[in-house]
Protein backbone atom coordinates (compact mmCIF):
# COMPACT_ATOMS: atom_id res chain seq x y z
CA UNK A 1 0.00 0.00 0.00
CA UNK A 2 1.03 3.64 -0.61
CA UNK A 3 2.38 5.82 2.36
CA UNK A 4 -0.02 8.68 2.28
CA UNK A 5 1.15 11.82 2.36
CA UNK A 6 1.12 13.95 5.54
CA UNK A 7 -1.63 16.97 5.11
CA UNK A 8 0.82 19.35 5.36
CA UNK A 9 3.35 18.31 3.19
CA UNK A 10 1.16 17.68 0.49
CA UNK A 11 -0.09 21.19 1.47
CA UNK A 12 3.27 22.90 1.27
CA UNK A 13 4.44 21.42 -1.69
CA UNK A 14 1.69 22.04 -3.81
CA UNK A 15 1.16 25.69 -2.55
CA UNK A 16 5.00 25.69 -4.17
CA UNK A 17 4.23 23.81 -7.06
CA UNK A 18 6.54 21.62 -6.03
CA UNK A 19 7.56 17.72 -5.33
CA UNK A 20 9.80 17.18 -2.55
CA UNK A 21 8.63 14.72 -0.25
CA UNK A 22 10.69 11.55 0.05
CA UNK A 23 8.88 9.66 -2.11
CA UNK A 24 12.16 6.57 -2.07
CA UNK A 25 15.08 6.17 0.20
CA UNK A 26 18.06 7.36 -1.16
CA UNK A 27 21.06 5.72 0.42
CA UNK A 28 24.98 5.54 -0.15
CA UNK A 29 25.93 2.18 1.24
CA UNK A 30 29.53 2.26 -0.72
CA UNK A 31 30.13 5.61 1.57
CA UNK A 32 31.16 6.11 5.07
CA UNK A 33 30.83 9.79 4.80
CA UNK A 34 26.87 9.96 3.45
CA UNK A 35 23.70 9.83 4.85
CA UNK A 36 20.54 9.03 3.45
CA UNK A 37 18.10 12.11 1.87
CA UNK A 38 15.82 13.10 4.02
CA UNK A 39 13.37 16.39 3.46
CA UNK A 40 13.50 18.75 6.73
CA UNK A 41 9.57 18.34 7.41
CA UNK A 42 7.60 21.94 7.15
CA UNK A 43 6.32 21.47 11.05
CA UNK A 44 10.27 21.98 11.66
CA UNK A 45 10.61 24.74 9.63
CA UNK A 46 7.31 26.42 10.79
CA UNK A 47 8.97 26.16 14.21
CA UNK A 48 12.16 27.55 13.55
CA UNK A 49 11.35 30.41 11.88
CA UNK A 50 8.85 31.57 14.38
CA UNK A 51 11.69 32.47 16.95
CA UNK A 52 14.62 32.74 14.15
CA UNK A 53 14.49 35.75 11.69
CA UNK A 54 16.83 35.99 8.56
CA UNK A 55 18.50 39.08 8.14
CA UNK A 56 17.55 41.37 5.52
CA UNK A 57 20.11 40.61 2.44
CA UNK A 58 20.89 37.28 3.55
CA UNK A 59 21.95 34.28 1.73
CA UNK A 60 21.37 30.47 3.15
CA UNK A 61 23.37 27.79 2.23
CA UNK A 62 21.91 24.54 1.71
CA UNK A 63 24.34 21.33 2.25
CA UNK A 64 23.07 18.18 1.09
CA UNK A 65 19.76 20.04 -0.21
CA UNK A 66 18.29 16.99 -2.08
CA UNK A 67 15.09 18.02 -3.71
CA UNK A 68 14.90 21.49 -2.28
CA UNK A 69 12.50 21.55 0.07
CA UNK A 70 14.62 24.54 2.22
CA UNK A 71 15.16 26.49 -1.00
CA UNK A 72 11.77 27.24 -2.04
CA UNK A 73 10.41 27.60 1.26
CA UNK A 74 12.67 29.98 2.38
CA UNK A 75 12.81 31.91 -0.99
CA UNK A 76 8.81 32.39 -1.34
CA UNK A 77 8.01 32.73 2.60
CA UNK A 78 11.47 34.63 3.82
CA UNK A 79 12.24 36.44 0.25
CA UNK A 80 16.56 35.47 0.51
CA UNK A 81 18.78 34.15 -1.55
CA UNK A 82 19.52 30.53 -1.13
CA UNK A 83 21.92 27.86 -3.04
CA UNK A 84 21.67 24.16 -2.51
CA UNK A 85 25.09 22.17 -2.84
CA UNK A 86 24.12 18.35 -3.91
CA UNK A 87 26.06 15.38 -4.74
CA UNK A 88 23.57 12.79 -6.00
CA UNK A 89 22.89 13.57 -9.88
CA UNK A 90 19.01 12.06 -9.08
CA UNK A 91 18.46 14.55 -6.43
CA UNK A 92 19.73 17.38 -8.17
CA UNK A 93 17.44 16.88 -11.75
CA UNK A 94 14.51 16.78 -9.02
CA UNK A 95 15.59 19.94 -7.33
CA UNK A 96 16.20 21.07 -10.96
CA UNK A 97 12.44 20.31 -11.90
CA UNK A 98 11.60 21.63 -9.43
CA UNK A 99 12.64 25.15 -9.38
CA UNK A 100 11.54 24.95 -13.08
CA UNK A 101 7.73 24.23 -12.05
CA UNK A 102 8.27 26.72 -8.68
CA UNK A 103 9.60 30.16 -11.20
CA UNK A 104 6.32 29.61 -12.93
CA UNK A 105 4.44 31.01 -10.12
CA UNK A 106 7.10 32.87 -8.10
CA UNK A 107 6.71 36.41 -7.17
CA UNK A 108 9.62 36.70 -5.53
CA UNK A 109 11.95 37.69 -8.22
CA UNK A 110 14.67 39.74 -6.40
CA UNK A 111 16.49 36.83 -4.78
CA UNK A 112 17.83 33.51 -6.58
CA UNK A 113 17.67 29.98 -6.51
CA UNK A 114 20.65 28.35 -7.23
CA UNK A 115 21.64 24.44 -7.07
CA UNK A 116 24.87 23.69 -7.42
CA UNK A 117 26.50 19.91 -8.63
CA UNK A 118 29.57 19.21 -6.15
CA UNK A 119 30.81 17.98 -2.77
CA UNK A 120 30.37 19.88 0.24
CA UNK A 121 33.81 20.42 1.01
CA UNK A 122 34.40 21.29 -2.57
CA UNK A 123 31.95 23.87 -2.61
CA UNK A 124 33.63 27.29 -2.26
CA UNK A 125 31.98 29.73 0.15
CA UNK A 126 31.08 33.42 -0.94
CA UNK A 127 31.51 36.36 0.66
CA UNK A 128 27.43 36.56 0.20
CA UNK A 129 27.20 33.61 1.93
CA UNK A 130 25.70 34.58 5.42
CA UNK A 131 23.80 31.16 6.81
CA UNK A 132 24.45 27.27 6.55
CA UNK A 133 22.06 24.72 7.05
CA UNK A 134 22.94 21.10 8.16
CA UNK A 135 19.99 18.19 8.42
CA UNK A 136 22.72 15.83 9.10
CA UNK A 137 23.79 14.87 5.50
CA UNK A 138 27.55 14.21 5.85
CA UNK A 139 30.04 12.92 8.94
CA UNK A 140 31.52 15.05 11.32
CA UNK A 141 34.80 14.81 9.09
CA UNK A 142 33.00 16.79 6.49
CA UNK A 143 31.87 18.98 8.77
CA UNK A 144 34.99 19.86 9.80
CA UNK A 145 36.05 20.51 6.58
CA UNK A 146 33.05 22.92 5.80
CA UNK A 147 33.18 24.87 8.57
CA UNK A 148 37.00 25.49 8.34
CA UNK A 149 36.15 26.61 4.39
CA UNK A 150 33.29 28.85 6.59
CA UNK A 151 35.85 30.66 9.01
CA UNK A 152 38.63 30.82 6.39
CA UNK A 153 35.81 32.55 4.29
CA UNK A 154 34.91 34.87 7.03
CA UNK A 155 38.66 35.80 7.65
CA UNK A 156 38.89 37.24 4.07
CA UNK A 157 35.54 38.98 4.35
CA UNK A 158 34.99 39.77 7.73
CA UNK A 159 30.52 39.46 8.57
CA UNK A 160 28.29 37.50 10.16
CA UNK A 161 27.46 34.40 9.63
CA UNK A 162 25.44 31.77 11.19
CA UNK A 163 24.83 27.76 11.26
CA UNK A 164 21.50 25.89 11.50
CA UNK A 165 21.78 22.72 12.15
CA UNK A 166 18.48 20.42 11.85
CA UNK A 167 18.43 17.14 14.58
CA UNK A 168 21.75 17.97 15.76
CA UNK A 169 24.27 15.38 15.57
CA UNK A 170 26.29 15.17 19.20
CA UNK A 171 29.70 14.81 17.05
CA UNK A 172 28.64 18.05 15.15
CA UNK A 173 28.38 19.70 18.86
CA UNK A 174 31.47 18.28 20.22
CA UNK A 175 33.64 20.16 17.27
CA UNK A 176 32.10 23.31 17.17
CA UNK A 177 31.54 23.80 21.37
CA UNK A 178 35.90 22.40 21.41
CA UNK A 179 37.56 22.97 18.11
CA UNK A 180 35.60 26.56 16.68
CA UNK A 181 34.91 30.24 18.06
CA UNK A 182 31.51 29.76 16.95
CA UNK A 183 28.90 30.27 20.31
CA UNK A 184 25.59 28.31 20.31
CA UNK A 185 22.91 31.57 20.28
CA UNK A 186 19.84 29.84 20.34
CA UNK A 187 18.01 26.44 20.73
CA UNK A 188 14.41 25.87 18.71
CA UNK A 189 12.57 22.75 19.36
CA UNK A 190 10.11 21.70 16.93
CA UNK A 191 6.23 21.01 19.26
CA UNK A 192 5.05 18.17 18.53
CA UNK A 193 8.26 15.88 17.74
CA UNK A 194 10.55 16.93 20.40
CA UNK A 195 8.04 15.10 22.85
CA UNK A 196 8.61 11.51 20.93
CA UNK A 197 12.68 11.94 20.01
CA UNK A 198 14.67 14.68 22.17
CA UNK A 199 16.99 15.43 18.95
CA UNK A 200 13.39 17.24 17.17
CA UNK A 201 15.15 20.43 17.59
CA UNK A 202 17.47 22.97 15.69
CA UNK A 203 20.55 24.64 17.10
CA UNK A 204 21.81 27.98 15.83
CA UNK A 205 25.52 28.62 16.48
CA UNK A 206 27.15 31.92 15.12
CA UNK A 207 30.39 34.41 15.13
CA UNK A 208 30.40 37.62 17.80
Amino acid sequence: MKKAIPLKEYYYDKSLHVQTGQANIITYPDSLHHNPYEPTPYTALEALFAEYELRYGSQVVDFGCGKGRLSFYLHHYHRVAVKGIEMDQVLLDEAKANLRSYLQYAKNRGCTIQFLDCLAEDYRITPEDTHFYFFNPFSVTIFQQVVYHILASVEDVKRKVDLILYYPNVEYENFLGSDTIFTLKREVVVPGLIEQDSRERFLVYGLE
